[in-house]
């Protein structure tokens, strides 16, 4: 595995190492000693999935609440996505930076996503999976988001919308008196 230095604190790009051969490729995709060298975090609590049909899908952006943050690290199965992370912990260097990366099936790159951060994408394909390793177990009382085009980020999303939830659509915007996240 090969960690990428992102413009956010904590968060990294992880490129696999293939080994190939007449067969093709052989990859590790997740590794508990690689990641703990680099002091990330190694608990998985939980894998999901995510199916979109459409080119232009937006789901995001979603974080979990203390006690119940998050780690994710994210990866496109199938299709391309531009998958987007926002720091929201106050005394980050990187604090309300946003970055944007293409996570493709092609390229099978993966984003660390730190707790404290907001996390969302766009789909660039249609019929696309998201694969991601989660450190904590979903709390439904403890979901939260903004909205998608929320100033106070101004994410810079490629595709017009074509499809997003009523639910995204209802998350409200950034209120800097309000921040939960203390890291």
């Amino acid at each position: 595995m090969i960690f990428g230095v992102t413009r956010l604190r904590d968060a990294w790009l992880i490129d696999i190492e293939p080994r190939e051969d007449e067969r093709g490729f052989f990859a590790r995709t997740w590794c508990r000693q690689e990641l703990a060298a680099h002091g990330l975090d190694t608990e998985i609590a939980q894998e999901s999935l995510s199916f979109n049909r459409h080119r232009g899908t937006i789901r995001g952006l979603h974080f979990q609440l203390p006690p119940h943050e998050e780690i994710k690290i994210v990866r496109c199965t199938r299709g391309a996505i531009f998958d987007v992370i926002v720091d929201l912990r106050p005394r980050s260097p990187s604090y309300l930076c946003w970055q944007g990366f293409e996570l493709s099936a092609e390229n099978r790159r993966a984003i660390y996503v730190p707790k404290g951060f907001a996390h969302g994408f766009q789909t660039l394909t249609d019929n696309t999976e998201i694969a991601y390793q989660i450190s904590a177990f979903y709390a439904p009382e403890a979901a939260g988001g903004y909205r998608h085009d929320d100033t106070a980020f101004a994410i810079a999303w490629p595709l017009p919308v074509t499809v997003i939830s009523e639910r995204d659509l209802g998350w409200p915007a950034f209120n800097r008196q309000n921040t939960t996240f203390r890291a």
